[in-house]
């Protein structure tokens, strides 16, 4: 698969406290979430490839060009939304984006053009006339998503794409985030600690806990769980129906309350058959049957559950030992 960046070894330190800690990964092209708690380096891995910090050590390119040499073709070619506003005040929207333009490079007429054409697309119409400062939170981050995109770049780099916005507003971010990259074909990094967001918008995830990176792949791969379980529930609590599942051979993975995790020997047919039979016996009602999978808080929690055991640096997730939990952990904050 096309690599949109390559970083080896990468180390970056604010005085004595190391944001990157020889952190190695191969971001493929496409639409990639990047995960992690507070002060995992997420603003940080960013801000490095677009050359605002210099590394202690280690090597990375973006887009083929070397950070270390080659800083403004890195940031000619991609399109970076902050998660702070960044509007200037007294301008009007179209301004500042043609604006964003010129900074990148483009002749003025060609940004002005461009601007007009991407604030259509990011649905402000006639309200990239006004002035920015008078715009809600919603049209502020469709202005950044604009400016982000308007020197055509190859990269978005979106650092908390829905940040401040409501159920609406964020509804329509990551539609334009999903085209962007789905329609359009650009690749883009989502740096977000909304889980959900990430699920809906990106292909794959690169989970950052201390500096390192403790999961990638796909989420449709990291999801599968290894030797096929299955999720059952029950009309009712039945404490009859996990005796009677043991006594068959069947392997409990969890359980609570009417909700149970199985490993089932046998095919799809057969595991339906044996648990219907287990919950006759139980005197049990089977309300569901489904092949398991996991929710990417569980994925992500799997990653960065032990935070004192960098053995599963840099493996695939689903080479880690599997978890299991009731709650989904919950993020807060961006780095």
């Amino acid at each position: 698969m096309e690599s949109i960046a390559n970083i080896q070894g990468l180390t970056v330190k604010y005085g004595s406290f190391t944001a990157l800690d020889n952190l190695t990964v191969n971001v493929p092209a496409g639409c990639i979430g990047l995960l992690g708690p507070n002060g995992a380096g997420k603003t940080t891995l960013l801000k490095t490839v677009l050359g605002f910090v210099q590394p202690a050590s280690g090597t990375a390119t973006v887009l083929g060009h070397s950070i270390e040499t080659e800083g403004k073709f890195i940031r000619q070619k991609i399109g970076l939304m902050p998660e702070q506003d960044c509007h200037i005040p007294g301008m009007s929207a179209v301004r500042f984006v043609a604006y964003a333009g010129e900074l990148s490079g483009m002749p003025k007429a060609q940004a002005l053009r461009r601007a007009h054409e991407v604030l259509e697309y990011c649905g402000l119409g006639e309200a990239r006339y006004r002035q920015v400062e008078t715009y809600s939170t919603g049209m502020k981050q469709r202005i950044k998503f604009a400016q982000a995109l308007v020197h055509g770049p190859k990269l978005l780099l979106l650092d908390e794409p829905t940040n401040g916005l409501d159920p609406k507003g964020r509804d329509d971010m990551l539609e334009l985030v999903r085209t962007v990259c789905h329609d359009k074909g650009l690749s883009a990094i989502v740096s977000s600690h909304l889980l959900p967001d990430v699920e809906r918008t990106c292909d794959q995830v690169i989970v950052l806990m201390k500096g390192t990176v403790r999961a990638q792949g796909l989420i449709s791969d990291l999801k599968k769980l290894q030797g096929f379980p299955v999720d059952v529930e029950l009309r009712e609590p039945n404490p009859n129906f996990t005796t009677e599942i043991l006594q068959a051979g069947v392997k409990l993975i969890s359980a609570k309350s009417a909700s149970f995790r199985l490993l089932v020997p046998g095919n799809d047919r057969e595991i339906s058959k044996t648990v219907q039979a287990c919950a006759r016996k139980a005197g049990a009602q089977v309300r569901g049957l489904s092949r398991a999978e996991r929710t990417l808080e569980e994925i992500f929690l799997t990653a960065v559950q032990d935070q004192n055991d960098t053995s599963h640096i840099n493996r695939p997730i689903a080479d880690i030992s599997q978890s299991q939990t009731n709650e989904p952990p919950v993020i807060t904050g961006e780095n």
